[in-house]
């Protein structure tokens, strides 16, 4: 019992002690708060408007001062804006500024400012912390900085002022024979956006850096041209030989155009492809085009069927001239071969030519065409004609000799003839032109076109064109025997390329001609041979009516001529009408009939006389044309 009691006792003794240790451990708290309350009001009180301790700026300790002292010292120390150095670079280039230079400088005021307001400002519980914190182990504070960008931007703009340039591409010059090969240009442009984020980096974290400028470069598609170069000064080093394929004697050719001449043609152009672009050398198509347009009229020559004579005795054809194969120039593909051939570095080149057969070769056969007999001859005389007149008549009738007429054909005298100059042959005669007998190239012509339109006539061939002379020729009315008035209205003018002759073979066979000039007779002689298709022709004249009597004589003066010469220039001739009929028949039937009506104007004669000739003394001797 009495250990009981004991036990009881020494539970009710207990709970004092604890509430005692716990009011100690209370009163310990409410000391330790108490003395670090008063140790912060102590510490306050000894930094009064002074920069708590361990802060600094920058790494410039500024602990201890006031604000103005602080900024002082933070201007003193802090001289970053105007001592450090950016470089910026590009390449071997570079260009040195302070940070000042790119719009940096310090607010030493504010940077003191925050210095001081650190453990001053902020959240209430945690000031204390930030003193202790900043006592203890020390705070750096970042300077306050300001960044002006536009000055940085002015900078950058004027080191890209040096850095920009364009892109340019290659290109090539041509000065008389020379190529200068123009090399091009990388475009390079600061890329002044990115360069500046880089900068701002750099300079807000006030330290010296290198910057590297930040360049975009576009470069050219052509770069370099040399290559293209060579390919002109090749074609310009030599002249340019065109030739006829296969040539063969008397062809024309060979032509050069020489380098001078290439260099006016050369031409340069610039090719795009998907891949990449190029230049095109070579010779301009338009020159070209020109120069060998001008060439095809040596070149070109129409196709012309062989001719024949019929020789009489075997009754066979036999050639007097082959065929001509025809040619035309192939200017657009003469053109590319062109072009081809130099851009392999050949300075020669063959003419592209189009070839056209003709209808008859030299193996063709009378049989084959329908030629077995003469079927007519005429013959026209003109005895008192001049040398010239007989020079003229002979040149124009070799151009019908051995010529061919198919079946179906219209011929065209005129068309046959070609040019009537004298560089074909003729010589300068008695012509009627414009109501006058005058000289003229070619006097004579139309006792070829007489001979043929009766040749025509009495062969019974349509005629479909037929001009007369304005008056009566004594040539047109003779034979062989003196003159007859019944040849009047058989006559036929042809004057290239207006007035014309022309007639048809409206046979089923082909027309052979043959032409014989006879000098010995003064005589033309027209041969056509076929074969007869049972044909005939039975014709009358009226002969001369309604005669005129010519006027008189015509005077005229002729300062050309000397005193006292007088010279007759036309000759007189009656007017008169003529109709002549012509009925043609097939088999004893008629094929068609069909009328030549012939106006003959009077004509007188005509005398022209040197100034100051007294015509009453001077009797003018009148001859024939």
């Amino acid at each position: 019992m009495a250990t009981y009691t004991n036990s009881r006792r020494t539970r009710h003794t207990n709970p004092p002690a604890i509430l005692q240790v716990l009011a100690t451990l209370v009163l310990g708290i409410f000391l330790f708060f108490g003395f670090v309350f008063l140790s912060i009001i102590g510490f306050d009180i000894s930094n009064f408007r002074q920069v708590y301790p361990g802060v600094s700026v920058a790494g410039v300790d500024v602990s201890g001062l006031r604000q103005n002292e602080a900024a002082s010292l933070l201007t003193l120390r802090l001289n970053y804006p105007q001592n450090g150095k950016i470089v910026i670079q590009y390449g071997d280039k570079s260009w040195i500024a302070s940070p000042s230079e790119l719009g940096v400088s310090l607010d030493a005021q504010g940077s003191a400012r925050a210095a001081y307001r650190f453990g001053r400002s902020g959240n209430l519980f945690l000031r204390p912390f930030d003193k202790i914190s900043a006592w203890h182990s020390g705070r750096n504070l970042s300077p306050l900085v300001s960044y002006d960008e536009r000055q940085a931007l002015s900078y950058i703009n004027q080191i890209a002022t040096q850095v920009n340039q364009p892109t340019i591409e290659a290109s090539l010059n041509v000065e008389g024979l020379e190529v200068i090969a123009i090399p091009g240009q990388i475009g390079r442009s600061v890329n002044i956006s990115s360069t500046l984020a880089v900068l701002q980096d750099q300079i807000l974290g006030l330290t010296d850096g290198l910057i590297p400028l930040v360049v975009e470069e576009t470069p050219p598609e052509i770069m370099d041209a040399s290559q293209y170069a060579d390919k002109a000064r090749q074609i310009l080093s030599s002249q340019l030989i065109l030739q006829i394929p296969e040539g063969k004697p008397g062809d024309p050719g060979p032509w050069s155009i020489p380098p001078q001449q290439l260099a006016e043609m050369l031409t340069i152009e610039r090719i795009e492809s998907e891949q990449r672009a190029s230049f095109q050398v070579g010779l301009d198509d338009d020159a070209l085009s020109t120069y060998l347009t001008a060439l095809a009229a040596d070149v070109d020559r129409s196709p012309a069927d062989a001719r024949f004579i019929f020789n009489d005795e075997t009754r066979l054809l036999e050639v007097i001239q082959p065929a001509v194969i025809g040619r035309n120039l192939d200017v657009y593909s003469t053109i590319q071969a062109i072009n081809q051939k130099i851009m392999q570095g050949e300075h020669s080149a063959s003419l592209n030519l189009v070839y056209t057969e003709p209808n008859i070769g030299d193996d063709t056969t009378g049989e084959e065409l329908g030629i077995t007999e003469l079927i007519v001859a005429t013959t026209t005389y003109f005895r008192g004609s001049s040398t010239e007149r007989l020079q003229n008549i002979q040149t124009a009738a070799a151009n019908f000799h051995g010529l061919l007429v198919p079946p179906g054909a219209t011929f065209s005298m005129a068309s046959q003839m070609g040019s009537v100059s004298l560089d074909t042959g003729y010589a300068e005669a008695w012509i009627i032109f414009g109501g006058r007998t005058i000289k003229g190239v070619g006097g004579g012509v139309c006792q070829v076109s007489t001979t043929l339109f009766r040749t025509a006539f009495f062969a019974g061939f349509p005629i479909v064109e037929r001009h007369p002379h304005a008056y009566r020729v004594g040539y047109y009315e003779q034979d062989a025997y003196g003159y007859d008035e019944n040849l009047a209205g058989l006559d036929a003018t042809v004057f290239v390329p207006m007035v014309d002759l022309k007639f048809v073979n409206d046979s089923s066979h082909w027309l052979l001609m043959e032409t014989y000039f006879h000098p010995n007779s003064r005589s033309l002689t027209w041969k056509f041979y076929s074969t007869s298709d049972g044909r005939s022709v039975e014709w009358e004249t009226s002969g001369p009516q309604n005669v005129v009597e010519p006027p008189d004589p015509v005077y005229e003066e002729n300062p050309e001529l000397s005193k006292g010469e007088i010279k007759q220039v036309d000759w007189a001739a009656e007017g008169a009408d003529v109709t002549v009929t012509r009925v043609v028949y097939r088999d004893g039937q008629v094929l068609f009939s069909d009328t030549f009506i012939t106006h003959y104007l009077p004509w007188g004669d005509v005398f022209q006389y040197g100034p100051g000739t007294n015509l009453k003394k001077k009797k003018p001797i009148i001859i024939n044309p």
